[in-house]
């Protein structure tokens, strides 16, 4: 069965440029809208994991990768709501979240710590392969980071999605060909890709607002 599959750093929900409110429940909408199988996600505040499922019809699985600075992801969200441009995620924590559609089962959720606030997050579905979702620090550490969650990232047939914060060429350990001149990637090992696709600008305007400072990237995957 072919997988239509999606990643996107969602810039804690911030337009370009940063306004003072967010736009993430936008940004879920739109992403999944025309219904694709997986969609993973980065730089989600801690406090939406609850909601994706709602605003997505998806099922979602999260995990924390940096926690809020309050302790609290409701406080947090209500002290970023003052201005969501210049806080971004200060109080509000980071987190990765992979939407799964409901037509697929889950049947296993991986988490490892790769870094300092950084997570690879993985599941795994029942009539598919293992996906992976990741966003590496950027700077001096991403190299090493990356190589980190791409040696973490097993399974026979693996797809593995998100912010690598590097731009190709990459040692890949036999995925397949990334996409040239990007951070954000898909990777399948084991299975059939489609080329990368990274969505124009004019696909993630919303109202004259352009959501992010990354494009989603997508794939067909088997």
């Amino acid at each position: 069965m072919a997988l239509v599959v999606r990643t996107w750093n969602v810039f804690h929900g911030n337009a370009v440029p940063p306004e003072r409110r967010a736009f993430l429940r936008e940004m879920v909408e739109l992403v999944t809208r025309d219904a694709p199988d997986v969609v993973c996600l980065q730089e989600v505040p801690v406090w939406a994991l609850s909601h994706l499922e709602s605003w997505s019809g998806m099922q979602s699985v999260g995990a924390v990768a940096a926690e809020p600075l309050l302790r609290s992801a409701e406080l947090g969200r209500w002290i970023t709501e003052a201005h969501h441009g210049l806080l971004r995620s200060a109080v509000t924590g980071e987190a990765l979240a992979i939407l799964v559609a409901g037509r697929h089962d889950v049947l296993e959720e991986t988490t490892f710590d790769v870094g300092p606030n950084r997570v690879l997050l993985g599941v795994r579905l029942g009539d598919g392969p293992f996906v992976w979702n990741f966003h590496v620090t950027g700077g001096a550490s991403a190299e090493a980071q990356f190589g980190r969650v791409v040696e973490l990232a097993q399974g026979d047939a693996v797809i593995l999605a998100g912010d690598a914060n590097l731009r190709p060429p990459y040692d890949l350990a036999g995925f397949s060909e990334p996409l040239a001149g990007s951070i954000d990637q898909i990777l399948v090992r084991g299975l059939p890709c489609s080329a990368l696709l990274a969505w124009p600008s004019e696909r993630r305007r919303v109202d004259g607002r352009l959501l992010s400072d990354h494009a989603p990237v997508e794939a067909t995957v088997g």
